[in-house]
């Protein structure tokens, strides 16, 4: 059953990174973590480091955090 998820997990991971493909990293981490997927997940998807990742998303909020003002 575990394998199961973990596929329809990776299924979902690939359609929605075909759907933002020209996107940049941040935008990209940014959609895969609010479908839940942990910065290790996302930095396995993106081959990239977990910490460019944390980086990317914390930069994002900060964006937004700002903008709200």
């Amino acid at each position: 059953m575990k394998e199961k998820e973990d596929r329809i997990e990776k299924l979902l991971a690939v359609l929605l990174l075909n759907n933002i493909k020209d996107a940049p990293i941040s935008k990209k981490a940014t959609q895969l973590n609010l479908a839940g997927f942990s910065n290790i997940e996302i930095a396995d998807l993106l081959e990239t480091s977990s910490q460019v990742i944390a980086n990317a998303l914390s930069a994002n909020r900060k964006t937004k955090q700002t903008r709200r003002r």
